[in-house]
């Protein structure tokens, strides 16, 4: 026991030579168990302990991350409301109707908070709902998932995107989608109302692996909308694709879209 509690670990299995009998050996043999396995709770309890540390520090990084951008975007977005103020106020002054001027960016608000939201939203909504359908519809098809034994490659004409989106919602038969020069965009007009979407999909891991359409460019009614509301619009409404929808080993690693197809290349996730 003293052995044990100076450190001196050497000297603990030179004991069992000290043994007497054989009763003597196995007594001795038992308590060396015993601070073996207490070697091992200890050791385990400090590597649970380590990993939560680990944890907290990344956790901590990216709360720091997450802040940081949160405060780079509320300048940005200060710097953007000052400078449209000067330019609503310069054009404004520089009308002969300044009251009118006024009048018209009161009405155009209105009916972007009345009308203008809620559509590009049912059309966001609608794209998330048939996102989720989209493992089926690709498994449904012969073509579009192949293999080579070690990679599995996804290839979606945009005629077929297009052609399950208006299976899905009718909403989409004045809406189509594009793939080119690395791009995605979808546009369509309904009545009064024009929509364009421009992006791009990339591959993300965190939370989980997924192909993310990330939305650069929105246009409603020929007025681009600010980065706040792309994002805001995003975050809202789930539009990914999830590779583990559609066969739970495999994971995507790389996406392309040019001369109208969409590539998603998966491997096997081990």
């Amino acid at each position: 026991m003293r052995s044990y509690y100076m450190g001196e670990r050497e000297n603990l299995f030179t004991l069992l030579l000290s043994a007497s009998s054989l009763s003597g050996f196995f007594r001795i043999m038992e308590f060396y168990d015993l601070i073996i396995q207490n070697d091992r709770e200890v050791l385990s309890a400090y590597d649970q302990q380590y990993k939560e540390l680990v944890s907290a520090q990344a956790n901590a990084s990216r709360n720091a991350a997450q802040l940081a951008e949160v405060k780079g975007n509320l300048v940005n977005q200060r710097a953007r409301v000052v400078a449209l103020e000067k330019q609503v106020n310069g054009a404004l002054a520089a009308s002969g109707k300044p009251e009118a001027m006024a009048r018209l960016i009161e009405e155009f608000t209105l009916y972007w908070e009345n009308v203008g939201l809620y559509e590009v939203k049912r059309h966001f909504q609608a794209l998330a709902n048939a996102m989720n359908h989209l493992p089926d519809f690709i498994q449904s098809s012969k073509n579009m998932l192949k293999t080579n034994g070690r990679e599995y490659t996804i290839n979606i004409h945009e005629d077929d995107l297009n052609e399950f989106l208006r299976s899905e919602d009718e909403l989409f038969n004045s809406f189509a989608f594009h793939f080119n020069d690395g791009k995605v965009s979808a546009e369509g007009e309904s009545g009064n109302l024009s929509l364009l979407i421009e992006g791009e999909y990339t591959i993300i891991h965190e939370p989980e692996n997924a192909i993310m359409f990330q939305v650069d460019k929105l246009v409603f009614n020929r007025l681009e909308l600010p980065d706040t509301t792309r994002k805001a619009l995003q975050e809202e409404f789930d539009m990914n694709f999830y590779p583990k929808q559609l066969v739970s080993f495999l994971k995507a690693t790389e996406v392309t879209s040019e001369n109208k197809n969409l590539t998603v290349k998966l491997q096997l996730d081990m």
